[in-house]
This record gives C-alpha cells, structure tokens and sequence, in this order.
C-alpha cells in the first residue's frame, strides 16, 4: 500500500503585510510572472527573494556599478535595492549526444571558466560566434551576459550514401580561403564549424544501362585525375552513382539510342575529335552508325544527331535511284544518280536521298505503253538516243527507268468505236485530224489535241446531251416565264475526245468549217460528230408571251409542224383596242433530197420572232377595218382572211416556213370601259340565259313534287292497313303471354324455396364439420407446442448439466495441476525443511513463497496447519490409508 500526504498551505491573513503570505506566493509563482517581471523591468518589486531550480539561471543587474552577472542554480537569490533581474529564471541549454547550437558573442573562457576584465565583467568576444557540441559541453550550460542563442539546438546532419554536401569557406581558415568549396561525401555525419556553411545538399546521378551523363567543367580543375578548362564538356558513361565535384555541373542524362537490322543513326561532327570507336572524325562529318558498328550507341558530346535511318528494302519487283550516293570510299559524287534494283537491303548514307522513293517495275500490258525522253546520250541495245529525243516502248513487257532516262507521260491504247473519236495534233506538222472507229496508239511525235468551245455551247451540250430539245420555260415567284438551262453539275466534258451530238426526230443541225469554209445540215435522228474547226450553229429564239427575243436556245431547229402562241394588242374602226391571244401552227417545207430547199431553213436566225411580227402587222391591217361589234361577232374571219388571204396557207419564202392554221384562243379590252361593257352584255346574256333554265327547272320541280305527294298519301293509306293486322296479332301473345307468366312465377317461386331449403342445409352441416376440424387442428398444434418446448427444455438442461460438468472437470484439472505444480516448484528437500523448521521458521518460508497458508484435513487431525510437511514426507503408518481422504486446502 502506498500513502500520499498532502501539505497544506500554512494560513495567513489576506493582508499585503504579512511576510508568511509574501513567502507562499513567491513560491507558487510561475515562470511567466518571473518573465513578465523582467521585460517590464519594474523597480522595488516585491518579488525579492527568488528560489532557481536547478538547471536554471538569472542574469541580475548591478545598478550601482551597472555590471551584469548570472546566478546559477539551485540556489535561493535574495535581491537587494539596487540589483534588478533582468532575465530569468530560464532553462539552461542542454545538448543531446550528436547535437549542436550556435552562440553569438560568445564570453571568453579559459580552462573551462569564463574570464573577466578588470571591471569585474565577462570578457565577451563581439561579432564572433561559436558552435557548441554535445561532445565538449556534456553538461548544461548558461547563457552568460551578452551571450544570444541565434540557432537552436540541432542535431548533426547525417549523410547517406551517394550523398554530398557543398562546404563553402565564409572566412580564411587553415588551408581554406573565404569563397572555396569542397565536398562532405557520405556516408558520414557532418560536424559544422563556425568558419564554413553548407551551401546545399547533392545526390549522386545514376548511371543506368545504354545511358551517359553530359557533364561540364565550371571553372579549371583536375577532376578525375583529369585536367579540365572551364566551359569544357564530356560524357560519363560508367555505370552506377556519380557524385559531382564543385568544379563540374551535369548537363542532362543522355539515354543510348538502340540500333537494330531495320535502323541506323546519322550523325555530325560538331569539333574535329576522336570518337569512342577510334575513328578521327573531322568538323561538319556526317557518317552513319549501324548495328554492325555498335547494338547502343550513346552520342558524344561532340556528335550531332542529324536523325534516324530506316533499312531501305527493295522487292523483285521494286527499283529506287539514289541521288548523290557515296562510293566505297565514303566521298559523296554529288550530281550523280545510281539504279538500284532489288532484291537488295541497304541505309542510306549521309547525303543520299532517293528521286521519288521506291518505284515499282512498270509492267506494261499490250494495251499500255510508254513515252521517253533521253536526258543524255543513251544507248539501249542496238539503238542509240541523243539528248532530247523522245521515243515510245510498246507492252506487254516490264521496264525499269535509267537514270539517263526520263519517263514523261504513260500512256493507253484508245479504243475507239465508229461513233466514237479522237482529236490528235502532229507535234512537228501541227496538223489536227480525228482518228475514229479504231483502236489506236499516239506516236513519240503525236499529242491528244483539246477542241475549245465557247461557254454557250457547253452549256447546251450539257443541257441537251440527254435531251435535245429545249430548254423547259419555268414560273417564277413573281409569275414571269423564264427560260433557263438547269446544267448538269456532273457533266464533264473530254475535250480531247470528238464532240457528239444526238440530234432528235425531225430537227436540222448547222455545222460550219472555218478551215474549209463550208457548212453542212444534218436531219435528225442522226449522231452528229464535229470535225477539229467545225462549230455547231446555236439557235437563239425569241420566246414567252408576248414574244420576246432571245428566251429559247437550241442546237437543233425543230422541223414542225407544231404551234407558237402570241399575245398582240389590235384596235378597230370605232378605237376599241383588243389583247388578242393567237396561236399558229407551223412546218418547214422542205424536200431533204433537195438542197436549195432545206438550205433557206437557217437563214433567218429567229424564224419564231420574225414569223410572230409579220403575222402580227397582218392582222392588226384587218382588225382597223371593222368595228368591234362586227369583229366580235365574225373575229375568226377576219383572222383569218388577214393571214391566209385567198389561200389556205401562207408561205414565207425566206425560209420556207408555213403557217397552216391560226387560232384566236381569247380576246379581251384594253380600256376598262371597253371591258366593262363587254362585261355587262356578256352578264346580261348569261342572266336571260339562267332565267330561263331557273323557269324550267321550277316547272320539273313542281310536276315532281305533286308525283311525290300522291305516291305518299297512298303509301300511307297501305301503312296503315298492315298496321291494324299486326296490332291483332300483338294482343293474341300479349293474352299468352301473361298466362305464362302467372305459371311461371309460381313455379319459380317453388324451386326456389325449396332450393334454398337445402342450401341452408348444406351450409349449416359444411360448417359444423369446419367447426370440428378446426377444434382438431388446435389440439394438434397445441400439443405439437408442448412437445417441443418439453424437448426444448430438456435439451436446454442436458446443455447446462454438460456445461457444468465440463466447468466443474476443467476447474479441478486446474487446481490439481496448480497443486502439482506448487509441489513441484517446494521440492523434497522443502518439504523436508519445513517439517523440521519451528513456527516461525515455517511463517517465514510461507511468506516467501507467498502463502498466506495451509491447512490439511482428514480423519484424525481436522485443521492442521504447521504440522503438514511432516505428515506429507512421512505419514504414520497406521495413518496411510487415511491421508488419501485428506484435502489440501491453500490460499495465495
């Protein structure tokens, strides 16, 4: 058991002047009252006695002589008047093993004592500093006066391995100058010293496998057993940890470029040097590394990397030309060109470059050929070429270009069928023709000549390719006819090819020679194909209502008959002017077997404008010469009269165009009064007209109505006849119906209370049974119930009678091994002792074995407690069937 006292205060009176009082709080001040006290620097303070533990100090201020000094301790410091504590108390510095701090304006110590001068003050040494280790000052110290602490304890700064430090000398010392540094290498703890700093802390490089650190030389120095120049640069290649010196700085780490069968490097000297492999290599060198010269290569400082070079492979079937190739002696001749077919494999060389990459070997069918230009003299068999001449090579055959050889167009045989042509020019005579109905190959001297045609006709070319007729006319927003090509985005004409066109059924096409100076008709249905200078004559028509010029454009002249409809504006005798609106029907007559009678067709450009303003003046001639009453009346004969005169048709001569028929399809005023008394006899007349049929409809009306009415009195005459026949016949199942209601009503009403009878029946016998079944049910359940929980029960005892006998076996197991083991652990001769110790001698072995007590029980002796040892060691004999009854009993 253990005690704790606590003091309690000695009591004092509250007053300020009790000195009991006084000393019971300087004793339970804090440290922060003694700070606060010494930063305010109050004077006649009642903190006058100070207790300082150990491990601590205060610096107290001399007033009188103005000196400072320090009190260290333990100790109890009893200020005077004239001293102040102007720090303290605080710890003293304690320096852990490996540890450091660093004091400014240290004092000046001598064996170990600090020294003063002659005015009794510490020898302090101004603007110095001062490490303090752990290993010199294993004790606590003090900070005397004008001592700082101005870096805090520290510990040593470990080094690891591939690990450094940059020293750097702040002062001259030993053999160091003020601005020198070195290297601390790990691993190793570094121990400061006032004289020098660290600068930083560097970790080695690691040099891995296929790569190299560029490194650089800061200022002249011998690194390595090396001499370097400032500015100098070189590759570390050893593998492992490369810890830099202060003289050198590393640049980067340069990975090994891995060279294989399909990839080589170009490199380039930037200095004149020695590579690694031996080789002098001159400045602006470029020379090729492969697999063959080294599997990993790592550039040199010295080495540029102009860039990867893959394998050139060349099939059967390939060929390529190197420009500028290198011979076997590695100089370049430049300008020349050398043929490479394969199978074959090689790098390209610094400077050699392929014309146009790999090439595959023309193989050229019986249909394709080649056009040739010698670009020097070249011999080619037998056959000698100057420079510049052209010649042609003919399939099937495969063909590889030389280099004095260039191949300037490939060509293809042009089939061509007899409607089909081609336009070629004679380079040397410039004579154009058209080739056609043949297959045929250009000579060296021949070209595939473009034919030109104005923008016009490809735009009817396009347009009337499919269709050869006019151009449709299209209504536009505002109700104007407009004719316009719709051209066909993708048609694309071969100028090289002969112009075709398809003239349709019943037309005349116009082509002129400029060459010949001749033009020729051709009638459709025909394919009309252009000779090299012919053109096409366009047709430009005048179109719309009424007629304007130049609407409809045509390669074709349609021969008729057809018709052209016309809007013109006549006036009569009495000045009533009209809008008439005729159309005419129209042919060409023409003999195709005669030429002086189809010739005239294309002589009058707009026959359709031309024809319209003739027939126009006629007309207008016929009309001034009648009132508009009469032309009203008669305005057909006057139309026609004015047109065909005494014939029947009318002929223009010029072109040979006739006009068949002329039909008026609508007439109406130009003035608004003219129009408005047309309306109202027009009105009039339709009135009278409707009156009348109004009047003969009423008539059929009423015959109608008055046939209706008598066909539906006698209809309901019948209707009602019928109506009393089926009223009899309904009252007769009226009566039988009723006589079988009555029967059935009660014979229903029979049935059914019968019926309900041995439902009732029924339903009182089902739940009878019910009710017996369900009193059997809850039985069983109830006895199934106690059943289980009978078992349960049991269950539940057999559980805790085992678990009790299983505790019960367990807790003796234990005590008897606890009891064996106690035996064991007295020994024989222990026993032995005790029994033969007095009292006090077996109280004391008790104690020490930590036995409270024994106490053994049998027949004889009930309670034996000292006695023990010897009936265990020894037991009577006549006692020894007795001492297996007895019971150990012990406490601990």
């Amino acid at each position: 058991f253990f005690f704790l006292m606590i003091r309690r205060p000695p009591r004092s009176t509250q007053g300020v002047s009790s000195a009991a009082s006084d000393v019971y709080k300087r004793q339970v001040s804090t440290q922060s009252t003694w700070d606060m006290a010494s930063k305010k620097g109050k004077q006649g303070s009642d903190n006058s006695v100070i207790r300082i533990p150990p491990n601590k100090y205060i610096h107290v201020l001399d007033n009188n002589e103005n000196i400072r000094r320090i009190v260290l301790g333990p100790t109890t410091f009893v200020k005077k008047e004239h001293e102040n504590v102007i720090k303290g108390p605080d710890d003293m510095i304690v320096l852990p093993p490996d540890h450091f701090c660093v004091i400014a304006n240290p004092v000046v110590c001598e064996s170990g004592k600090p020294l003063k001068n002659e005015y009794n003050e510490y020898k302090i040494r101004f603007g110095r500093e001062e490490i303090r280790q752990a290993k010199y000052y294993p004790e606590p110290f003090p900070l005397y006066p004008g001592e700082e602490l101005v870096k805090d304890i520290t510990p040593f700064k470990v080094i690891e391995k591939n690990s450094a430090l940059v020293i750097s000398a702040i002062r001259n010392f030993e053999d160091k100058h003020a601005g020198d540094k070195w290297l601390f290498p790990g691993p190793g703890v570094y121990i400061p010293k006032i004289d020098e700093q660290i600068e930083k802390q560097i970790e080695a490089y690691i040099v891995k496998q296929n790569q190299a650190i560029q490194i650089k030389a800061i200022r002249d120095a011998k690194i390595n057993g090396v001499d370097r120049k400032a500015g100098e640069v070189w590759l570390e290649r050893k593998i492992g940890a490369y810890l830099p010196t202060v003289d050198e700085e590393i640049i980067s780490t340069i990975d090994g470029i891995v060279l294989t069968d399909k990839k080589a490097i170009s490199l380039k000297a930037m200095a004149s040097f020695k590579d690694k492999y031996g080789i002098e290599r001159k400045a602006g060198d470029e020379w090729l590394i492969t697999k063959d010269i080294a599997e990993v290569h790592i550039p040199d400082v010295h080495e540029q990397l102009v860039g990867e070079v893959l394998l050139t492979t060349l099939a059967k079937n390939q060929y390529c030309i190197v420009v500028d190739p290198v011979d076997k002696s590695g100089n370049a001749q430049y300008g020349m060109r050398d043929l490479r077919k394969g199978e074959q494999s090689f790098f390209l060389k610094p400077g050699e470059r392929l014309l146009d990459g790999i090439q595959q070997i023309r193989i050229l069918s019986e249909h394709q050929s080649l056009l040739l230009q010698a670009k020097e003299d070249y011999i080619d068999g037998s056959n000698k070429y100057v420079a510049g001449t052209k010649w042609v090579i003919q399939g099937p055959r495969d063909y590889v270009c030389p280099v004095e050889v260039d191949i300037l167009e490939d060509r293809n045989s042009i089939p061509l069928d007899e409607n089909e042509g081609i336009y070629v020019r004679n380079m040397k005579t410039g004579e154009v023709r058209t080739v056609k109905n043949k297959v045929y190959r250009l000579t060296a001297d021949e070209v595939l000549w473009e034919k030109p045609l104005t923008e016009e006709a490809e735009e009817l070319l396009a347009f009337q390719s499919g269709t050869g007729g006019f151009a449709p006319v299209v209504v536009n927003d505002k109700g104007e006819r407009q004719y316009k090509q719709d051209i066909a985005r993708e048609y694309r004409r071969d100028k090289t090819r002969a112009i075709t066109f398809r003239a349709p059924h019943n037309s005349a096409v116009q082509l002129f020679d400029y060459k010949k100076k001749k033009s020729r008709i051709v009638f459709g249905p025909d394919l009309v194909m252009l000779e090299p200078y012919e053109e096409i004559t366009i047709l430009r028509l005048s179109g719309d209502i009424p007629k304007k010029e130049n609407q409809l454009k045509n390669l074709a002249l349609l021969l008729g008959p057809d018709f052209m409809v016309d809007q013109i504006i006549v006036e009569t005798s009495d000045h009533a002017r009209l809008y008439l609106r005729l159309a005419y029907n129209w042919k060409f007559k023409i003999d195709k077997k005669d030429p002086t009678t189809y010739e005239k067709i294309f002589s009058v450009p707009d026959f359709v404008g031309e024809t319209c303003k003739t027939l126009a003046s006629r007309i207008r001639g016929a009309v001034s010469g009648v009132t508009f009453d009469q032309f009203h009346k008669r305005s057909t004969d006057v139309i026609q009269s004015a047109v065909f005169s005494k014939d029947k048709e009318f002929l223009i001569k010029t072109n040979n165009l006739l006009v068949t028929s002329v039909d008026i399809q609508g007439f109406e005023p130009v003035e608004a009064s003219t129009r408005q008394s047309l309306e109202m006899s027009i009105k009039l007349a339709i009135d009278i007209s409707s009156k009348a049929q109004e009047d003969k409809a009423k008539h059929e009306a009423e015959q109608a109505e008055q046939r209706a009415k008598g066909e539906r009195d006698k209809q309901a005459i019948d209707d009602q006849a019928e109506a009393e026949k089926k009223r009899i016949e309904l009252y007769k199942l009226e009566a039988l119906s009723a006589s079988v209601e009555t029967t059935g009503k009660a014979i229903a009403i029979a049935n059914a209370t019968a019926e309900a009878a041995q439902i009732n029946g029924k339903c009182e016998l089902e739940q009878a049974q019910l009710h017996v079944n369900a009193i059997q049910i809850k039985q069983k359940e109830e006895l199934e119930t106690l059943k289980k929980r009978y078992e349960a029960e049991e269950t539940h005892a057999k559980s805790m009678l085992e678990l009790e006998i299983n505790t019960q076996k367990e807790l003796a197991d234990i005590e008897a091994s606890k009891f064996k083991r106690t035996i064991e652990s007295l020994g024989k001769d222990t026993l032995v002792a005790m029994a033969k110790a007095g009292p006090a001698a077996q109280a004391k072995l008790l104690a020490g074995l930590g036995l409270k007590g024994y106490m053994i029980i049998d027949a004889k002796n009930p309670i034996n407690l000292f006695n023990t040892a010897q009936g265990m060691i020894a037991p009577p004999p006549h006692e020894e069937s007795k001492t297996t009854q007895s019971c150990l009993l012990y406490t601990s």
